[in-house]
Formats: structure tokens, C-alpha cells, sequence
């Protein structure tokens, strides 16, 4: 229960509709796409304004009362998972894009604005947002900035990071505070990095700078066939150790691909054991010529057949298969687990390949489907929640294939982020004194520790409880000198 001085004061603030409080009103906030965790907070408040946000904070922080904001609820981690004792902070209502400046081709865009309306906006100008998450119809800006969101896309164009250029935000305080600026650089330290990626932890993000991206005059997409999934995998490092880089490298093994078809009727070969989609972007000249060179190293590393968009009509129709994956593999099983870790492409073969193994060891079907370009993998491991013992053992599948990732040289999350889905791998992946460090962070921006506390870094107690031991894998290091 929320205590009755704080309700008081936020129902003075906001108009009725805007403060919840009974469990069924709150209920929808239970939590986000990852469904394994559920807690229902003490209240949700929809803001409609910066300083209806900044009271509320100066509220909950004069109070000690947890805040969680909360985008468009499509995080994958837990990362919008409400505290019990809290306020979820809808930024909902923010669905304004403030402005579109074509010469400078930006955007200034509210929190809650859709992905892909930034695009839609902005295509008259021959302009369009490059990073482009499978849920870009429904995820929110504010979301894609906390987590560092990916996509098809990012290979070539970067991740939200890298077309981001101003952050404005309120501390837990309601001070406000932004993050890098107008121009390309800003004096000082990168502290727009550092806001991007940082799940809610250290501000609440209230207004987003994005950069635009003129369109390309042509787009094709490759779709290649392959007989076995680790001749993709090894592909995939071949494309790139030619120096090509696609606008976009995306692969499915045949489990996925088989659910996509059924679901887009896309047109893939239903009897490759995995399917690769490279696209090509720029002038038709550069197309013309990059194309070529991609077809011949896929050639050349086993592919059975190679199919090319001849338009664009079927180029979005080959993308809009990779884009329906996951709705596609939900109608596989009751339920699935979407995994998120990151690892260098040369260890693409084997992790397939452990993934597949460890399918048959735990009994339960596992899907692939990946930014392949990137490293960043996505297994989904179907299971039905109603039977006993199969939450725990997707689970316990899912902290191994993480496991490996660290084995291998590479991290536990590449664009889902860290939630509390992760919080167990974090102590594998960092030492204790990395972990201190993390948290000196956060209280550097968020000293009392109230905004979406227990996410993200966990403490040295709970990785205790966890019964983790950080293990340090890749390039040795001085033991005097820390690693970030």
C-alpha cells in the first residue's frame, strides 16, 4: 500500500485518471514482455508533462518511495518490472515529436513516441531512424535509450547509441540534466554513453535528440540457403573478413523459419537448416557491385541457393518474415523464453551448435534467430509454463547459453539488456570490484538508490545468494588495473 501523505500529494497533483491504486487498475503493469516475473506495484501515475514528472519525483525521493519508469512495457529483461512497494511512472503520454529539422536531420522526439513513427514522420523528408528493433511498431524512444536497442540494421548504421544525440532527463530529485547536445561532440565526459544503455538506473528520460538517416536509393536483399547451420554460422564471419559490411546480416535456423512461413508466407526454403538474409544499401552502382561480391562469398561458404529481391515489394516481404519472428514462434508453444547475449562472429559455429546439444539434453525446443552481423543471438526456448519444473529448467538453458557467451570472449546482453533476468550471469561475467565500481555510478546520479532499484548491477550479496563466481575469460590483464 502506498502510504496515505505520498497518495495524498500525487492525487493533488495528477487528475483521477492518471493515479492508480486498486489492483485491478495496476494489474497491466504487472510486468513487461519478459512474463517469468510479475509484481504488482503500489501505484502507477501518467504524467502528461516534465513538471507533473519532476513533482512526482520530488515526491517518491522526499518519501523513499521507489520509482520505476515505464516506456512501452516490450522490454524482454524485466527491466520495467515494478518494485511493491513503488510507483510505475508511465511516460505513456508523452507521444509528441517536438520537432524534424532536415538540414541538420534531426529529430526531437517525447519519450513515449513509437520507434518507427520517428521513420514515418520523417520519411517526406527522404529521411527515416536507422535502428529498427522487431518491435519498432510498438517499442517507445525512451524504452530504446535505456535499453540500447538494436536491429536489422545496425550493423551498417549503428546501434541507439550511435544515432542518438541529446538525452534530456530529471534526477531522482526532479532536478533536470542532459546528456550530450546539438553538435556532434560536447565538452566533458561522454555521459550520453553512458545514459544509453543504463535501464532506468540513473534518470528519467523526458525528451530524446535523435539523429536521421537519408534513404538510400536502392535496397536488395539476399536470402541463402544452407544444408547445415554452422556453414551459415562460419558465412557470416566470411562476409565480414571480406570487408563487406551489409546494411543488414540476419539468420534463422529452420525451427524459425518453419514458424515465419507459416506465419508471412515470405517464400523461404522450408527445407534449409538455416537461412540468411544480407542486405545491400546506396546508390545502384554500389548495390549492383556489393551484391555481386556477397553472393560470391556465400557461394563460395556452401550455400545451396541464393535468392536476390528483384523489387522492393519483395525485399520488405523477405524482411518482414525476419521482422514477425517472435509473434511467428509464438504460436509454437504456450509460451518462450527469448534469450539476449552477444558473442564474437567466429564463435558462431560452436555456440549453435552447444545451443542445439543442450535442446535435446533439457528436452525443450529452441529456436534461433539472431542479428548475426552482430553477434548478438536470440535463441528462444519454447515451454509451457503450466508444467510443472519447465520454468526452471528454461531458465537454467537460458543461464547456460549466457554462460558460454562470457566462455567465449563475449557479454550477457547485446540489446535486451540486464533487468533482473540477468542479474545471476552479471556476477559470472564481473568481478566484485567491477561490480562496486558499477554501483559508484549509480549513486553518483541516484545516491538514495530509488530509481528502478535491484535492476541491472547486482550487489556482491545477491551474487552470493545466486551462488555465482566471476570467471575472466579473453585477454589477461594487470590485476592492479580494472576493466570496464
Amino acid at each position: 500500500m502506498l502510504d496515505s501523505h505520498v497518495r495524498a500529494e500525487l492525487a493533488a497533483l495528477l487528475p483521477a485518471s492518471s493515479l492508480l491504486t486498486t489492483p485491478e487498475d495496476t494489474k497491466p503493469y504487472e510486468c513487461d514482455g519478459l512474463t517469468l516475473f510479475r509484481e504488482q506495484p503500489a501505484a502507477v501515475v501518467l504524467p502528461e508533462n516534465e513538471a507533473q514528472v519532476a513533482a512526482i519525483l520530488r515526491i517518491c525521493h522526499a518519501a523513499r518511495v521507489p520509482v520505476v519508469a515505464r516506456g512501452a512495457g516490450t522490454s524482454l529483461s524485466g527491466g520495467a518490472l515494478p518494485h511493491r512497494d513503488g510507483v510505475v511512472l508511465s511516460m505513456a503520454k508523452f507521444r509528441r515529436i517536438l520537432t524534424i529539422d532536415t538540414l541538420a536531420r534531426t529529430a526531437v522526439v517525447q519519450p513515449g513516441v513509437r520507434n518507427l513513427a520517428i521513420s514515418e514522420a520523417a520519411a517526406p523528408h527522404g529521411l527515416y531512424y536507422a535502428p529498427d528493433p522487431s518491435s519498432q511498431i510498438a517499442c517507445s524512444i525512451g524504452g530504446n535509450v535505456a535499453e540500447n536497442a538494436g536491429g536489422v540494421h545496425c550493423l551498417k548504421y549503428g546501434l541507439t547509441v550511435h544515432n542518438v544525440r541529446r538525452v534530456r532527463g530529471l534526477l531522482i530529485t526532479g532536478e533536470p540534466v542532459e546528456f550530450g547536445g546539438a553538435s556532434l561532440d560536447s565538452a566533458g565526459y561522454d555521459l550520453l554513453a553512458l545514459i544509453t544503455g543504463s535501464e532506468g538506473l540513473l534518470a528519467v528520460i523526458t525528451e530524446v535528440t535523435v539523429k536521421l538517416t537519408p534513404k538510400p536509393q536502392l535496397a536488395q536483399v539476399a536470402c541463402a540457403a544452407f544444408d547445415d547451420i554452422e556453414k551459415a554460422g562460419a558465412a557470416v564471419g566470411a562476409i565480414i573478413g571480406e570487408g563487406i559490411i551489409p546494411a543488414g546480416l540476419e539468420m534463422m535456423d529452420q525451427p524459425a523459419t518453419r514458424a515465419v512461413e507459416e506465419f508471412v508466407h515470405a517464400g523461404y526454403p522450408l527445407d534449409a537448416a538455416a537461412v540468411l538474409l544480407v542486405e545491400s544499401d546506396g546508390t545502384p552502382e554500389e548495390v549492383d557491385d556489393e551484391m555481386g561480391e556477397i553472393r560470391r562469398v556465400l557461394t563460395a561458404s556452401g550455400a545451396t541457393s541464393i535468392r536476390v529481391s528483384r523489387d522492393e515489394r519483395e525485399r520488405l516481404l523477405l524482411w518482414s518474415g525476419r521482422k514477425a519472428a517472435f509473434p511467428a514462434v509464438g504460436r509454437l508453444s504456450p509460451d518462450y523464453y527469448c534469450i539476449d547475449g552477444t558473442i564474437p562472429r567466429k564463435a558462431l559455429p560452436l555456440v549453435l551448435r552447444r545451443t542445439a546439444e543442450w535442446s535435446k539434453e533439457f528436452g525443450l525446443a529452441c529456436a534461433n534467430v539472431f542479428h548475426a552481423g552482430d553477434g548478438n543471438l536470440h535463441p528462444l526456448i519454447l515451454f509451457d509454463a503450466n508444467k510443472e519444473g519447465e520454468i526452471e529448467k528454461t531458465i537454467a538453458f537460458g543461464d547456460r547459453i549466457l554462460e558460454l557467451c562470457i566462455e567465449v570472449g563475449g557479454t550477457v546482453t547485446g540489446e535486451h539488456g540486464v533487468g533482473v533476468e540477468k542479474l545471476s550471469t552479471m556476477c559470472t561475467q564481473f568481478a566484485p570490484d567491477e561490480l562496486e565500481r558499477f554501483h559508484g555510478v549509480k549513486a553518483a546520479f541516484d545516491p538514495s538508490g530509488l530509481l528502478n532499484p535491484g535492476k541491472g548491477v547486482p550487489t556482491l550479496a545477491r551474487c552470493a545468494e545466486f551462488g555465482r563466481m566471476h570467471v575472466h575469460h579473453g585477454q589477461l590483464r594487470h590485476p592492479d588495473i580494472p576493466r570496464f
